[in-house]
């Protein structure tokens, strides 16, 4: 007996040695090493369900009395969104609530099953309900949402996974003292505020450009030096300026068509001298550069007729219909997917036909002369026969163009904001919710 005493002894002796080394070589000052990773030393790990409370007698089921009531001013939310709202509440303050099931609820997707509910609401019976007492639930609302829970995850059939209850309340975290948390949520929370009043201000500026252009491209403003003395006409696209014109597109300049690869011969990610524009890199306004194919060297001589030049417009014709830009001058003479085609030998300022193209009359034109099939398509003829108002002295069509492209760059500049700040609150997640850096 006492040999196997000592045994013990110099086991868990060896076992400190063993932790205090492992702490020596990976932790520094003030951190230690525990079973969920490295912590600061006022860091505890302990269970969710020994740290929050789970409030799922509070859900509200799916029910038909529940439909009929789909009329009301609270939410009802889902596990992933406020799917509608109703005359009634059932849960009243501030929980996360956390997806319990679905299709995709898989490694890096809890952030879309995460969600911070406050005030008077109802949730279904498909998220779980997570409420701090001794905790703040703002802060396991951030470190939950970016999360990987996999591990924990139970299989419901093929593709459908499951976080009961059980696994929830056993799942072991990392949890500062409560005035950290609050810190940090607080932290968090105003850069969710930022990121808000960017998207708002980047949805206000959108708006106002799309009123601008109802009045400039229509010719219902004038811009000051054009028009003075003018009156109106009636044409068939409605009242117009004296000295504006109805033009088709085929009088302002002549749609070509892309060209595929031949049978047989695909695109390649290395890169050649020919790159390859694809629908996939199109946006509303230009391309984008992240993804661009190139074309084989020994297939470049078989489609070289087929390439769009920087003083062209596209406007792809199959699949996403109606997606008009300019190709940028690193892209000039690239070539052209058989799936959009161009308009080339530009007779009028091309800024003014891009804009006039990205209207919401064009947009609807294209919509509604789509050919139906196995997959929508926008036949050459058809963009050749759309009629747009323009004016006749260029100096003004250059005019409207500058004034929406100046719109479209303040739109750049605060999306360019917005994603910065986007990268700045992930860098700030991964230190803060780790305990890497401290805010007190």
């Amino acid at each position: 007996m006492v040999m196997v005493k000592e045994t013990q002894a110099k086991y868990l002796t060896n076992g400190k040695e063993k932790q205090a080394d492992l702490e020596e070589a990976f932790c520094p000052d003030g951190y230690k090493l525990t079973e969920v990773g490295v912590i600061p030393e006022d860091w505890k790990v302990s269970c969710v369900g020994d740290e929050y409370v789970i409030c799922n007698s509070l859900r509200l089921p799916i029910s038909r009395d529940v439909r009929k009531n789909m009329s009301g001013i609270y939410p009802y939310y889902g596990p992933t969104k406020i799917q509608d709202f109703i005359n009634e509440y059932r849960i009243e303050g501030e929980y996360a609530l956390i997806g319990e099931d679905g299709d995709h609820f898989l490694k890096y997707e809890t952030m879309s099953q995460t969600q911070l509910a406050t005030g008077k609401f109802n949730v279904n019976n498909h998220a779980h309900l997570v409420k701090g007492v001794k905790n703040s639930t703002k802060w396991f609302f951030y470190f939950f949402r970016h999360r990987d829970i996999s591990v924990n995850l139970t299989r419901q059939g093929a593709g459908r996974f499951k976080l009961n209850k059980a696994s929830l309340m056993e799942l072991r975290c990392a949890f500062p003292p409560i005035i950290e948390q609050e810190v940090i949520a607080k932290a968090l929370s105003d850069v969710d505020a930022l990121i808000t009043s960017l998207e708002k201000l980047i949805t206000k500026k959108q708006a106002i450009k799309t009123a601008t252009m109802q009045q400039l491209l229509t010719g219902k403003k004038r811009l000051p030096g054009f028009g003075e003395g003018k009156g109106y006409k009636q044409t068939e696209l409605g009242e117009i300026p004296e000295d504006w014109e109805v033009c088709l597109i085929s009088e302002l300049g002549n749609v070509r068509g892309g060209k595929r690869l031949p049978k047989g011969m695909g695109l390649q990610n290395s890169r050649t001298s020919y790159p390859y524009i694809r629908v996939a890199d199109m946006f509303f306004g230009g391309v984008d550069l992240s993804n661009i194919k190139y074309v084989p060297n020994d297939v470049a001589p078989i489609i070289k007729n087929y390439k769009i030049n920087s003083s062209d417009i596209f406007i792809s014709v199959a699949g996403t219909l109606g997606v008009i830009g300019i190709v940028p001058k690193v892209l000039d003479g690239a070539n052209l997917t058989e799936n959009a085609n161009k308009i080339t030998n530009i007779k009028c300022d091309k800024y003014f036909l891009l804009y006039s193209l990205m209207s919401v009359r064009i947009q609807n034109d294209i919509c509604s002369q789509m050919t139906v099939g196995a997959q929508p398509k926008l036949a050459l003829g058809r963009i050749e026969n759309f009629r747009i108002t323009i004016p006749n002295d260029k100096k003004e069509q250059t005019a409207i163009a500058t004034i929406l492209s100046d719109i479209d760059k303040e739109i750049e500049r605060i999306e360019n904001q917005l994603s910065k700040t986007q990268q700045i609150k992930q860098g700030m997640m991964q230190e803060l919710l780790t305990g890497k850096t401290r805010l007190i």
